[in-house]
């Protein structure tokens, strides 16, 4: 399956995207894709009601917003410098161990909604990111059980202020935390719709110009070890986030270096997980 949502910021319905690629309101069912839905076994009782229900959804209606597949989840956890060739362009060396930092949930965004540039921005930058979402509550999990927790996949676009991120003292979380920073899908689609999520090639356009291209074969630390580890420090909940890092290719590391300017336009991929375009504009709260 591939879960969407779609309707107004805030005031998002449920939906699907079905194998001819119509989009199908799921208002229906009578849940959204959040940690209830997940923690109750959502996605098993979602597949027997499409089967049932399928045929008589109608198409939502047509220019309707796409918003993040899931509802806002407890926690958003990214893994930094989690492909080798990122990590020499950054001129860091590979880690011995998962870096871990957090987004603010309240950065997550839709896939086709505005990137903001916050207010004294002077280095937003793009980082195009498989994320995995987490399907049952996960607590001291071993690497060999992790993938039994993930529900699914999304396309996720880790936007970073590297300013705030590395000169502003304390920790990243300052850099990766302002309003739209995390646009998430346009689809959650399950496991079975992604056999091998450690083959799949990830790439985004900064107006037009290809700038990362890459797979998920570059990564240092595989979806089972991060879950796995991440799990041994925290709990992870039903609907969680963690995106796993991103490959070569980003402003940082180009030569002169190089971010994003009102009206800049990221286009990005995963083959599988769909597309996204974010347009990037000076904060209207700033």
């Amino acid at each position: 399956m591939k879960l969407i949502r779609f309707g107004e910021a805030g005031q998002e319905k449920p939906g699907v995207l079905d194998e001819n690629g119509k989009y199908l309101d799921c208002s229906s069912f009578g849940e959204d894709w959040n940690e209830t839905f997940f923690t109750n076994e959502g996605l098993e009782r979602l597949l027997v009601w499409l089967h049932a229900n399928q045929k008589n959804l109608p198409e939502i209606p047509a220019g309707s917003r796409i918003g993040s597949p899931i509802a806002r989840p407890s926690k958003i956890l990214c893994i930094g410098l989690n492909y080798r060739k990122h990590a020499a362009e950054a001129g860091m060396a590979v880690p011995e161990v998962p870096i871990v930092f957090m987004k603010a949930t309240s950065s997550l965004s839709g896939p086709y909604d505005p990137v903001f540039i916050p207010k004294n921005s002077v280095k937003t930058d793009w980082e195009v990111e498989l994320a995995v979402v987490i399907g049952k509550r996960a607590k001291y999990v071993s690497k060999e059980e992790a993938m039994d927790y993930v529900a699914g996949y999304c396309l996720h676009n880790d936007v970073s202020e590297r300013d705030f991120q590395l000169n502003h003292g304390g920790q990243w979380v300052k850099g990766k935390s302002a309003d739209h920073f995390a646009p998430l899908g346009p689809v959650l689609a399950t496991k079975d719709e992604i056999p091998d999520p450690h083959n799949l090639r990830l790439w985004l356009k900064l107006n037009g110009e290809m700038l990362q291209d890459s797979n998920t074969s570059d990564l240092i630390f595989d979806i089972p070890t991060i879950v796995s580890h991440l799990s041994q420090y925290m709990t992870l909940l039903p609907g969680d986030v963690i995106s796993t890092g991103t490959p070569a290719g980003v402003g940082m590391g180009l030569n002169p270096p190089t971010y994003l300017k009102d009206g800049d336009v990221m286009e990005l991929g995963i083959d599988g997980l769909g597309s996204s375009k974010q347009v990037a504009v000076n904060d209207p709260e700033a």
